[in-house]
């Protein structure tokens, strides 16, 4: 299983406990932008909060359950995270998730890994569907999923909850191509 993707803009590369301050400060920074679509990055997310979340990401990645990336510029600088997810015990799918961090929004870098992780569950992980849900009122989101190749399928109606309320999303998909 690949630990490290690139498209020669960005590196993605298997989450280790040195990511540990890039995720925090990371997220610290970009807690307005983030924060209304993934609640885990709000003001008060501490150093020790990251470090586990890191370490439970290596040990799900070791039991091939989920595949979290530290999103990187070919340079080396931190943009954010993104992974496959969610992995359905008995059908071969999962979940594609992303976040970018503030100082880094609109440069392409979530589209650009949406792609490459598309591609790695497809062909690494060896999956037949490779989901990302967004939120309907997630224009952002919603935008990189199209610019990456995902097909929109549809609105699933009360799909993900977001602060304890149910909300609507788009279901795009990657399918392998025969």
């Amino acid at each position: 299983m690949r630990e490290l993707l690139s498209d020669g803009v960005i590196t993605l590369q298997r989450y280790t406990l040195q990511d540990v301050d890039d995720l925090h400060n990371g997220a610290l920074e970009s807690v307005a932008e983030v924060y209304p679509w993934l609640p885990w990055c709000r003001q008060g997310y501490t150093r020790e909060e990251a470090a586990s979340w890191i370490a439970a990401a290596a040990k799900s990645w070791d039991e091939r359950r989920n595949f979290e990336f530290v999103i990187r510029t070919a340079s080396g600088d931190h943009v954010g995270g993104a992974g496959i997810n969610s992995l359905h015990e008995e059908q071969p799918m999962a979940n594609l998730g992303y976040w970018v961090r503030s100082s880094q929004l609109g440069k392409g870098y979530a589209t650009r890994a949406a792609r490459l992780l598309g591609d790695f569950g497809i062909h690494d992980v060896k999956l037949q569907r490779v989901e990302i849900v967004v939120a309907v009122s997630n224009n952002p989101s919603l935008r990189v999923a199209q610019k990456a190749g995902a097909v929109r399928e549809g609105i699933l109606r009360n799909r993900i909850l977001l602060h304890g309320q149910p909300h609507d999303a788009v279901m795009h998909s990657f399918i392998p191509v025969p």
